[in-house]
């Protein structure tokens, strides 16, 4: 019946088209470093929601980025399995599933932090380590929706899923690399 209808016999999209997850990506990326750099820093007193288990707002953000960093290699590590360039088992769709899921959990754990540096500190210019982390961090989510556009369709050529992903991966292990020896340094390994 797929067949009848010509649902296996669509075309891979022409370069053109690639142009709209790179638009996305760039008008995702801009709008947040605009909002972020129009962000009115003022001291303040109480955390925008309780936190439990960390200290104050900077750790959290430390140790949640640090999780979706681990996350973002397990990434690695299934994409790879997934593409056949390592091999262990099992077989089957289960790296695919772990691979999706792991996924969103890291980015679910970046948005109280991209929340805290959007809202609350803003773009950051003092500093080099400060700015380079603020322009990694406003091409996050803009790479993250371009992947997400790359994944659902699939009539894409067959590099664009990994250089997404590979874009997506060096952004939040740049992110992490210019806070957590910064971190570490400055405060410790506490929570």
């Amino acid at each position: 019946m797929r067949e009848v209808i010509g649902l296996d016999k669509q075309r891979p999209l022409g370069p053109g088209w690639l142009a709209i997850p790179f638009l996305i990506f760039a008008v995702v990326s801009l709008g947040i470093g605009e909002l972020s750099a129009r962000t009115v820093r003022q001291p303040y007193g109480a955390p925008y929601f309780s936190l439990y288990l960390f200290s104050d707002p900077l750790h959290m953000k430390i140790w949640l980025t640090t999780a979706s960093a681990v996350l973002a290699c397990f990434q690695l590590l299934t994409s790879a399995r997934m593409y056949k360039v390592v091999r262990f088992p099992p077989q089957g769709r289960f790296y695919n599933i772990v691979h999706r899921w792991s996924g969103r959990t890291a980015i679910a754990l970046t948005v109280p932090v991209a929340y805290h540096c959007i809202f609350l500190l803003g773009f950051g210019t003092y500093d080099a380590r400060v700015y380079i982390h603020s322009l990694l961090g406003c091409m996050l989510y803009g790479a993250f929706l371009a992947k997400v556009i790359f994944v659902e369709f699939r009539r894409w050529p067959g590099w664009a899923i990994p250089v997404a992903g590979g874009t997506l991966f060096t952004l939040l292990i740049g992110l992490w690399l210019t806070t957590f020896p910064y971190f570490v340094s400055t405060f410790g390994l506490s929570l």
